[in-house]
């Protein structure tokens, strides 16, 4: 029944007008401050008791808005499932001042939704495993009738299976599928699809034609969005692998087109080279809802623009899209941002009198998602309504005055009309009128306007009949390139076989995006006539990676191969075609069945001057380990040929076609048999082992080490330091470890090799090199000085904690620590940890007594090393750990001291949480909870379940006292007689990268680098307390007890 609520309507002009009051860049409202753009306010058009966690929302041709709305739950997904919770609202502004003032319960007892879409009296919601079709047959508010429209048949933990549907701009009803659940899709006439990658599917509202617009390695693609002339961009989770602050954004989808990351499930897709590029990068912003702007309500630049909705951050992204070749560039800019961490923006469109409305879920939702933090469903959600502050009032924004079930054909009129919502139901009306109105759809292709013809060709591309088809094949030669690509997505979709001569005409076009759409029309269409034009637009310029996709995706698609193997029979020694035609040739023939593949002119190819034809040449030798033995060969002769006095060109041109080749088992076969072939010149064989070092295995193959074995033996330092370097870089299995192992070892003991190979060899062997004879100890010793390179002191240092050491050799040791700098003591320590002799520890004592370095170790890192010496040697070391410091009974006093004020005081793990992302304490800025936040300081996601409550305060109150491993500061001192202090961020035979405060980083170079040693001072200030009061404190601590 309809819940008119009227006190709700009474306050909620009230709070508006006190954000309109205020027209600059902030605006507080409904308990939050929301940053918007100049002239833009922001208004509360629903919330509780009206809504309390909306999801996702579509209108219907009244106005009235569907909201599916969560119960707040967090149970797991079968839970769900069984309970079915969640349910649909149905909203209407009755008096239409923009506030929505009665409510209806469309539909209860629904599982998880995920997508609204309102089309022809039905809507269609999205509920894991299935797509439903809500339907009022008797027009009281309520869907009495449900029809499960689509069964996708798998729900997994994160119910991230579906989500949509969309209706596309050709009739069709869009959908995203994701979580790596496997599903199959039946075919008629075709045997089952089964997959398990993402997807972007779509089917007639029908049931019929499901197939697949993209394959993705993504866990969850949520929304879609199209372009004015039909090309579809989505929003999604985990692009690609999460680094460098990055992991989600906006993709635009081609059909065929495979995009990251790359996981198992996209192994087995039609490959057209790399994964599709990532159109927006977005960080862990966990993006949603996804909508483009139709009107020009906000103004002309802002027509076409994409809004989308950052779950995680907290606002609504404005996305100024551009071509660019065959895709587009953003410019990306904040359009609507909250302060408030509890605001989380689930979805967001465009109501007909041009404002936007951005739907608020609340703080309910954490399934799956670890930025969340925590569940609130007491934190309701709530819809907004942007507005353009001088925007003038557009007189019956849906045409109700309008009588369009009389028009038929006569609505054409109103595809030109201002109102999109008029242009929406004029397109609706005349879709399905089909066949008579397609005369007056032919007359508006010769309109002036381009928006009108191109919203001529969309109703078109509704209209499966070849009157239809024949208006949209003229519309291939319109002046405008939006149309032409219109019309190109609409002739495509039907496989007009009709169009093939414009479309060939198409390929040649000036728009690199419509040579993008014309090259798929004709793959989908199969015609072979299309192979040649499609190869000689392949070798067109400019180079652009969609066109390319899209020009080797329809050669796949196009039946047969005796076109392809015809044109490459032209050219048997591949020198005369372009070698961008000739990739696009190769890369689809290889993927046909029963294809005569030229395997001499493609093992050729591998020599070629042109980085395509070898990356090319490449990409198909490692599909075939049939070829093993001619790929030896040919790789070998160009093994051969490498001398040692040969240019670095063709060397690291050869370096890195090794480096494409090497993650193939059969090849890595080959590489390892020319290894150790003694025919395989001095140059060659340096090659190879550079190429298995550099190849990013994860275990070591069995040819290689074999081949490896030999290279060890040698007697010449250079070769054996190269096969040192691939012990170092690829670990060995568990299996072949021993005769790795032992081949290391041998090394460590010839005296023909000059001591820093030995020692090398030392720091190299798999699992540590054991129990140090006396031949060995001296080659460890030697560069235990203060004269000798800091990398050759911490070389030996690191030998001497992975070996297994006798007593006597630990006391040899000990007096180092009286002789060596603070970043040698500091590891030098680690030696003598878990050791209880006393005469050691007396040792020890005596070392560290003398030790210049003592001012600067860290006294956790002391006490560690000493805690299992006897009570005599702690008493005899106690006067050393109050030099080191002196405040230390200071700050524990302190300590006690603020534990004691917090006793009473009851901490709130919601403040806390406040506390943690507020300006005050800037936790997030250094430190992830999640995926969000900085990468300075460890990782604090899960903190509570390894440190108690006096350690949390003690690393808040004195972050300097003790530091978390890898997190240790160190100095470097550079021979200008500069000091940097900080966190080594990433470390290598060339540099280092220090991490000196929050988004600084200096980058120093070996060379540079007169002294390392540890720092005292943590990268993290001190003084925080002072920043917050004790009951910040206290909830602070509560919520990091509770990360978990």
């Amino acid at each position: 029944m309809p819940t008119n609520l009227g006190r709700f309507r009474r306050f909620l002009p009230w709070i508006c007008l006190i954000a309109a009051t205020s027209q600059g860049a902030e605006q507080s409202l409904n308990g939050q401050k929301f940053t918007l753009p100049e002239g833009f306010q922001v208004e509360l058009a629903a919330a509780p008791p009206l809504i309390d966690r909306p999801i996702s929302a579509d209108f219907d041709e009244q106005g009235r808005l569907y909201v599916t709305e969560s119960s707040g739950t967090n149970d797991k997904s079968d839970v769900q499932l069984a309970n079915k919770p969640h349910r649909v609202v149905r909203l209407e502004d009755t008096d239409s001042d923009g506030i929505f003032d009665r409510r209806t319960i469309y539909a209860d007892q629904l599982m998880f939704p995920e997508g609204a879409l309102w089309y022809r009296g039905s809507l269609y919601v999205s509920a894991p495993p299935s797509i439903w079709k809500l339907t009022d047959t008797d027009n009281d508010g309520v869907a009495d009738h449900r029809e499960e429209w689509h069964r996708g048949g798998t729900l997994t933990g994160c119910a991230n299976d579906l989500h949509g549907p969309f209706l596309g701009p050709d009739g069709w009803i869009y959908w995203c599928k994701g979580a790596w659940a496997e599903q199959t899709i039946e075919r008629p006439g075709q045997t089952p699809w089964v997959t398990r990658a993402a997807h972007v599917f779509r089917k007639h509202p029908d049931g019929a034609g499901q197939e697949a617009m993209m394959t993705g390695g993504m866990d969850n693609p949520v929304d879609i969005a199209f372009t004015a002339d039909g090309e579809r961009i989505i929003s999604s989770t985990f692009v690609q692998h999460p680094g460098g602050g990055l992991r989600d954004g906006l993709l635009h989808i081609v059909y065929g087109g495979v995009y990251g990351k790359d996981h198992a499930p996209i192994d087995n897709a039609p490959r057209t080279g790399d994964l599709m590029p990532i159109l927006v990068h977005l960080g862990a912003a966990a993006p949603c809802g996804l909508t483009r702007y139709d009107s020009a309500v906000f103004g002309e630049a802002f027509r076409d623009n994409l809004f989308a909705c950052l779950f995680n951050m907290h606002k609504i992204t404005r996305h100024e899209l551009t071509p660019s070749g065959g895709t587009f560039a953003s410019q990306t800019t904040d359009f609507l941002v909250s302060d408030n961490i509890d605001f989380h923006p689930t979805d967001v469109l465009e109501d007909a009198d041009g404002s936007l409305l951005v739907v608020d879920t609340g703080g309910w939702y954490k399934l799956c998602c670890p930025t969340s933090q925590l569940w609130k469903p007491d934190v309701l959600g709530a819809i907004y309504r942007v507005r353009k502050s001088t925007a003038e009032k557009i007189p019956d924004p849906r045409g109700s005055r309008i009588p369009f079930e009389q028009l038929g054909p006569l609505a054409a009129r109103f595809l030109g009309d201002r109102r999109p919502a008029v242009r929406a139901r004029a397109t609706d009306v005349l879709a399905r009128a089909g066949t008579a109105a397609v005369a007056a759809l032919g007359e508006l292709l010769s309109d002036a306007n381009p928006r009108t013809r191109l919203r001529a060709v969309r109703v078109l591309s509704q209209i499966p009949h070849p009157t239809a088809f024949e208006r949209l094949r003229t519309a291939l030669e319109d002046g405008d390139a939006t149309v032409r690509q219109a019309a190109g997505h609409a002739l495509s979709l039907v496989r007009d076989p009709g169009s093939f001569d414009p479309l060939c005409r198409l390929l040649e076009s000036s728009s690199v995006a419509n040579r993008r759409i014309a090259a798929e029309a004709l793959g989908r269409i199969q015609d072979p006539r299309g192979v040649r034009p499609l190869l000689e637009a392949a070798a067109r310029p400019p180079y652009d990676r969609f066109v390319e996709h899209s020009i080797l995706y329809a050669l796949l698609e196009i039946p047969g191969s005796s076109e392809l193997e015809e044109w490459l029979s032209e050219d048997p020694e591949f020198v005369r075609h372009d070698p961008l035609a000739l990739r696009a040739a190769l890369m689809a023939l290889e993927q046909k069945p029963g294809a005569q593949r030229p395997m001499g002119g493609i093992l050729r190819l591998l020599r070629a001057e042109n980085e395509t034809a070898r990356e090319t040449a490449a990409w198909i030798a490692r599909r075939h380990p049939e070829w093993g033995a001619e790929l030896a060969q040919e790789l070998g002769e160009m093994l051969r040929s490498v001398q040692e006095t040969q240019t670095e060109g063709p060397r690291q041109r050869l370096l890195q076609l090794l480096k494409g080749l090497a993650p193939s088992p059969h090849i890595q076969k080959v590489l390892g048999d020319l290894a150790g072939d003694a025919e395989t010149p001095v140059g060659g064989h340096s090659l190879i082992l550079k190429t298995m070092a550099e190849s990013g295995l994860k275990e070591l193959p069995d040819s290689w080490a074999q081949a490896l074995i030999p290279a060890l033996a040698s007697e010449d330092p250079d070769r054996v330091q190269e096969a040192l370097r691939v012990v170092r870089s690829v670990p060995s299995p568990k299996s072949g470890q021993q005769e790795v192992s032992q081949a290391v070892l041998s090394i460590t003991t010839n005296p023909g090799l000059p001591p820093a190979v030995r020692r090398q060899a030392l720091a190299t062997v798999p699992g540590g090199p054991g129990p140090l004879d006396e031949g060995v100890w001296p080659v460890l010793m030697s560069p235990l000085t203060q004269d000798a390179p800091v990398p050759d002191r911490l070389e030996a240092i690191d030998v001497l904690q992975r070996a297994t050491l006798s007593m006597p050799q630990r006391l040899l040791l000990a007096p180092l620590l009286g002789q060596l700098g603070p970043l040698e003591v500091d590891r030098l320590l680690g030696i003598f940890r878990e050791q209880s002799d006393p005469e050691l520890g007396r040792a020890v004592v005596a070392g560290l007594r003398d030790s210049p370095a003592l001012g600067n170790l860290r006294i956790d890192a002391l006490k560690s090393a000493l805690a299992r010496f006897p009570e005599e040697i702690q008493v005899e070391a106690q006067p050393l750990l109050d030099q080191i410091n002196s405040e230390s009974g200071r700050q524990k006093e302190k300590l006690a001291a603020v534990l004691e004020r917090l006793k009473p005081l009851e901490g709130d793990v919601r403040r806390g949480q406040a506390v943690f992302h507020s300006n005050r304490a800037a936790c997030s800025a250094c430190h992830a909870m999640g995926y969000l936040g900085g990468s300075v300081g460890p990782d604090l996601t899960r903190i509570g379940g390894v440190r108690g409550e006096q350690d949390l305060l003690e690393s808040i109150l004195f972050p300097s006292l003790s530091f978390v491993r890898s997190y240790e500061p160190v100095v470097i001192a550079t021979h200008s007689g500069k000091t940097y202090s900080g966190n080594v961020r990433s470390e290598g035979p060339d540099g280092v990268v220090l991490t000196t405060g929050l988004r600084q980083e200096v980058r120093l170079g070996r060379d540079e680098i007169e002294e390392i040693r540890p720092g005292n001072v943590s990268v993290m200030p001190s003084g925080l307390d002072q920043q917050l009061s004790d009951q910040d404190l206290a909830d602070l601590l509560s919520f990091l007890k509770g990360a978990k």
